[in-house]
């Protein structure tokens, strides 16, 4: 006989079945509010029509267009903030002198909203993509950068004092001492700024526009009042960012596979 503990924890052993049953619920409560009075169906659609518009839109070329181009702009993006997080931090984070000189900037520079840079990018960059490209990078940089800067301090001490009791020149130091100990940090680094980079993207075209990407099709059916379509696109977007944060935990763990923190949570 199964006890009530035993079928709660065989329930909770499948969480991605958890996440659909919740996901199915939600659309069933946003199909029924609507259709009931409670809100209003005009700006908030039942979810028979948001998938219907959702379909629509799977149906046309410039749709899928939009899609390529905002995913382009957040991947070179996000390849630009990590490459460059990766080399200043190990940099820094490797001459404690040159930390303790830059640990102010850092902190004043990293709370700034990249949004509010938005002005001064129209202003540098003519071309639209650029400027979300600055606001992408400058917004995704920061979580790598400061990922970076936690894991080359947290070297072991030993491990340190016996690399350099065995002579090994700074390149050696660099491949077998700094780089393990830091790279768990810079997969946390790279699943925290996809997901930033993601919603900077997006909200670039969306007060850009000139980028033919998923925001700024968000911008027009919200002028042209097609709010169906409008929502079909934000679920897109949610789409979007759900696979970029499976592919990169997924990244993470093949990653890291040798790290007994992974080895734990996904024993072979």
């Amino acid at each position: 006989m199964t006890t009530p503990r035993v079928a709660r924890r065989r329930a909770g052993d499948n969480p991605a079945l958890l996440g659909l049953v919740g996901i199915l619920a939600f659309a069933a409560l946003l199909e029924v509010l609507p259709r009931a009075g409670v809100l209003p169906a005009e700006y908030l659609p039942p979810t028979s029509r948001i998938v219907s518009a959702l379909l629509d839109e799977f149906g046309r070329g410039s749709f899928w267009q939009a899609v390529g181009g905002t995913i382009t702009t957040w991947l070179l993006g996000l390849v630009i903030a990590v490459v460059a997080g990766i080399v200043l931090g190990i940099v820094i984070g490797s001459v404690p002198a040159l930390r303790l000189a830059t640990a102010s900037t850092v902190e004043f520079l990293r709370p700034i909203p990249s949004v509010a840079l938005l002005p001064l990018a129209v202003v540098l960059f003519s071309a639209p993509i650029r400027s979300i490209l600055l606001l992408v990078v400058y917004a995704s940089f920061w979580p790598v950068l400061i990922q970076v800067l936690h894991g080359v301090t947290d070297i072991d001490p030993v491990a340190r004092e016996t690399a350099l009791s065995y002579r090994l020149d700074r390149w050696r130091r660099a491949r077998y001492l700094v780089w393990p100990t830091t790279l768990p940090y810079v997969m946390t680094g790279i699943r925290l700024a996809a997901s930033v980079a993601l919603v900077l993207t997006i909200t670039g075209e969306l007060l850009i526009g000139g980028t033919k990407g998923i925001g700024e099709r968000i911008a027009v059916a919200q002028s042209s009042i097609t709010v169906p379509s409008m929502y079909a696109l934000i679920v897109v977007s949610g789409l979007i960012g759900v696979l970029a944060n499976v592919a990169t935990r997924r990244a993470e763990r093949l990653v890291l596979a040798w790290h007994p923190a992974v080895r734990r949570e996904f024993p072979l």
